[in-house]
């Protein structure tokens, strides 16, 4: 990262620990209710044995981890099936240019008509045939290679060797799908965890981002452009993918693994980190550095305390040699 990168990172860090410890007090009412008891939600989290992480190595930067993080991501991804008769015509009529997959998620349903006219019309302008899930009116600038759908396949459109580009919204499942089967992206973050995957993407050299809110035709155009026309976009998408796949156990076997090694063993006790026990400044080790600051401190006056005394002492000693 940047140093301006690094600055907003420490500050987003620092501000998401401050969210979670006051603007979610609100889940710790339904966790003592749930559990008959008082508690909070942090309390809860911190008792958990076994961490499932839903992503791997092929989308994470390179840190060290606790010894009960397993990293599973891509779990459900598949090798892609046969698709519906009719959408695979779609897809066969694309010929040599291939498809594009598009699909904002399935919480996306309000995309406004100014907003949809504007993607439909960047979409109109490119050669491959697009599959845009879409929910809503008909935008009126909407092209003849674009075909809407309420609900697609998408992971076995994403395995489908005509595939050239898929424009997300940056949600985990559909990012794990692209690295699973090597698909370049287009990514439209809204929000949650989606700005932080997409800038994961770019990072490793497998997706553009556009700003939803501030794009226009032009920006997306030239966004797919580039993810369908420069070959190191495929060729990074394909390296992610090869690394994925190079897993000695299967990312849905190692997830069943630990559950039920959870289950053999009544829990994961010894491989727990004791910082869940311990108060905010031993954690910090502040208690540490306060006593060994308060023993420098003293050191410190002692060994001033010494030098002035003995300066006095042979200051003395020395007017009373001059004196006789």
């Amino acid at each position: 990262m940047s140093f301006t990168d690094r600055i907003r990172n420490f500050i987003s860090y620092h501000l998401q620990d401050y969210m979670f410890e006051t603007l979610w007090k609100s889940w710790d009412s339904y966790y003592s209710k749930a559990l008959g008891r008082p508690t909070t939600l942090c309390e809860t989290m911190g008792k958990a044995e076994i961490w499932l992480i839903r992503t791997y190595w092929d989308f994470e930067f390179p840190r060290p981890y606790l010894p009960n993080f397993e990293f599973v991501g891509g779990l459900h991804c598949k090798p892609a099936k046969p698709l519906p008769k009719e959408m695979e015509e779609f897809i066969q009529s694309s010929g040599k240019d291939g498809v594009v997959v598009f699909s904002l998620g399935s919480m996306v349903k309000n995309l406004t008509e100014e907003k949809a006219n504007l993607i439909a019309s960047a979409l109109a302008q490119i050669p491959q045939k697009v599959l845009w899930r879409y929910i809503g009116k008909k935008p009126a600038t909407l092209g003849n290679n674009t075909q809407l759908y309420d609900w697609i396949p998408q992971n076995d459109l994403l395995g489908h060797p005509k595939t050239k580009a898929f424009i997300t919204h940056g949600g985990t499942n559909g990012i794990y799908e692209a690295i699973y089967h090597g698909v370049p992206m287009v990514g439209v973050p809204m929000f949650a965890d989606q700005h932080d995957n997409i800038a994961h993407m770019k990072a490793k050299g497998a997706a553009v981002e556009v700003n939803l809110n501030t794009m226009t035709s032009v920006d997306l155009l030239s966004a797919l452009r580039t993810i369908i026309n420069e070959p190191s976009y495929k060729e990074n998408a394909m390296r992610l993918s090869r690394i994925h796949h190079d897993q000695l156990v299967k990312p849905l076997d190692r997830a069943v693994f630990w559950i039920e090694f959870v289950m053999r063993h009544k829990g994961a006790k010894h491989l727990r980190p004791a910082a869940h026990n311990l108060t905010w400044f031993q954690y910090h080790s502040l208690d540490v550095i306060g006593f060994l600051l308060v023993c420098v401190t003293m050191a410190i006056f002692l060994v001033i305390q010494c030098c002035l005394f003995s300066c006095q002492k042979f200051g003395k000693i020395g007017k009373k040699k001059k004196r006789e």
